[in-house]
């Protein structure tokens, strides 16, 4: 379990780091967004990248990082790894998107093609951490990573009025759920929620649901696009 302490601590292990992103209110919703877009490497994944990668001892920063990703948190990890001098090892599969392919290059990572898929490329991930000694910064299930993602709600909550409900984008299993930890942790009445195209969902499918979080059919709204 995140406590609140976990994810204050994060919010101090990057501080000055990473941006403090605006809360932005639009009339037309009649909602505050949370603008992560500006954020380093254009996602709130670096918040959790960094707070696990200030954690590793001596000897994990020698041998390396490594993660599996497609998209943003194979980005920020990264750039993550980069910023802190740490060699970094991306897992991910032969049609992932070539942009975001470039761009892991970009920050200085070494980027694995060899899996075909999702699924492949977990069972990839399992041997290059046995063949390398690299330490796995999780795209999601690490507690450091969910503290550090974490820090999204802390400043929604620093910034702007308790919010009633909070939805994220899901592009992946911790959508919903880490960026609002804060939020459900210090007012229980907020509802959380994500969204997400209706041609991509894999929380749909693969449901993992804390404490707190609502699902409606799965999701409380879903894109056309």
């Amino acid at each position: 379990m995140i406590a609140l302490d976990d994810v204050e601590r994060a919010a101090r292990t990057i501080a000055g780091r990473v941006h403090r992103t605006p809360l932005l209110y639009s009339t037309t919703l009649g909602a505050h967004l949370k603008a992560e877009l500006f954020q380093k490497t254009g996602a709130f994944k670096v918040r959790g990248a960094l707070n696990k990668i200030a954690s590793l001892t001596r000897g994990e920063r020698r041998h390396g990082v490594a993660t599996v990703s497609a998209g943003n948190a194979g980005q920020a990890v990264a750039w993550a790894a980069r910023e802190a001098g740490v060699d970094a090892l991306i897992v991910t599969w032969r049609t992932a998107d070539a942009l975001k392919v470039s761009a892991m290059r970009g920050y200085g990572a070494t980027v694995d093609l060899e899996a075909d898929g999702p699924t492949t490329a977990f069972e990839r991930l399992r041997e290059v951490l046995i063949e390398t000694g690299r330490t796995l910064v999780h795209p999601f299930d690490d507690p450091l990573v969910i503290a550090g993602q974490g820090t999204v709600g802390l400043e929604i909550l620093e910034d702007g009025p308790v919010p009633d409900v909070v939805l994220a984008g899901c592009g992946g299993r911790d959508g919903p759920v880490t960026p609002a930890t804060p939020i459900g942790l210090t007012c229980r009445l907020c509802e959380r929620g994500g969204c997400a195209q209706r041609a991509f969902p894999p929380l749909s499918r693969s449901l993992i649901v804390d404490e707190g979080l609502k699902t409606v059919s799965p999701f409380m709204f879903h894109s056309e696009s």
